[in-house]
């Protein structure tokens, strides 16, 4: 089954809202205390170039934890598999995305998986290039190709407001660097991680590029593949298992798609060989995950019958 209207899919929009109330905003970063917690958008972009949206899906996000999964595919494709998960573990966690704790614990000593930050800070420093900004370019470029759009960029408001605050992931560095996870400055680190975190798109953007995982790294219009088959696969995998923070379990059970959140609101889904989803929802549980975007899910999980298992 699949959204068959417009009409439809506001409808789940307008049931979903309501849970905006029991949430927050990121208040942590300064730059994204402003947003509207009641705001909810969606899009879904399908094989043939469809694309069904409701609530105001050309406000624009920053893509926060969204981009691991991104800087993920990329350094699988500049190094290898070996090379990247000889320094970052692939099993999920119960703690927090910005734990150290298990860095402290672990023998050897490296993080357990890419999608919490200090396995994003090392695979974001495996992104190859001879400057912080032809690494970034080459991200970025990279993620213009994902979503189609030539036009793409980040947010320095927000990516100096995250570089200004962001001593949590220093302090991470720093460990990651005293095990030799990196070898750089710790401070050129945290200038390309924090403009990664803050590259800026819409819900069709992102619903676009949610597609292209669902469809292994082929892009739905030109058929183009972007993104190796292998590759598209890992990330996805991580997506499953790791994606939701520390409720990737319940999320699996409940909704049951590959899908990557970030602490914008975003939400990046791939239903794998039919759609992609990208959705806004600001307002945050204490997860970290868009509250309002969750329930969104699962409606359209039991809906649609969206669920892999």
């Amino acid at each position: 089954m699949q959204c068959r209207s417009v009409n439809e899919l506001q409808k789940l929009v307008d049931d979903a809202k309501k849970y905006t109330s029991t949430g927050k905003v990121a208040d942590y970063i300064p730059a994204l205390k402003n947003a509207n917690k009641d705001s909810l958008s969606i899009a879904l972009f399908y094989p043939n170039g469809n694309c069904y949206s409701a609530g105001d899906v050309t406000e624009n996000l920053t893509l926060q934890s969204i981009s691991k999964v991104l800087a993920l595919a990329l350094a699988l494709m500049d190094r290898g598999q070996e090379y990247v998960f000889d320094r970052v573990g692939q099993e999920p966690t119960g703690d927090p995305f910005n734990s150290i704790a298990k860095l402290e614990t672990s023998v050897p000593s490296k993080p357990l998986n890419p999608m919490i930050n200090a396995g994003a800070l090392a695979v974001t420093h495996m992104i190859k290039g001879d400057s912080v900004e032809e690494r970034f370019e080459r991200l970025v470029k990279f993620i213009r190709r994902l979503s189609g759009n030539i036009s793409l960029g980040y947010n320095k408001d927000v990516a100096m407001s995250e570089f200004k605050t962001t001593d949590l992931n220093r302090s991470l560095c720093y460990f990651l660097k005293q095990h030799h996870i990196i070898n750089e400055d710790v401070e050129q680190l945290m200038d390309l991680y924090t403009k990664q975190c803050s590259i800026e798109m819409n819900c069709l953007d992102l619903a676009r590029i949610g597609c292209v995982f669902a469809l292994d790294g082929k892009d739905p219009i030109s058929e183009e593949q972007l993104i190796p088959h292998h590759v598209a696969r890992i990330c996805k995998t991580f997506m499953v298992t790791c994606g939701m923070y520390n409720a990737s379990g319940e999320f699996a059970i409940k909704v049951g798609i590959p899908a990557k959140s970030g602490v914008s609101g975003g939400i990046m889904g791939a239903v794998p060989g039919r759609f992609g989803i990208g959705i806004y929802g600001p307002a945050l549980d204490e997860k970290g995950n868009s509250v309002a975007g969750i329930e969104l899910l699962k409606m359209m999980s039991e809906k649609y019958s969206l669920s892999m298992f």
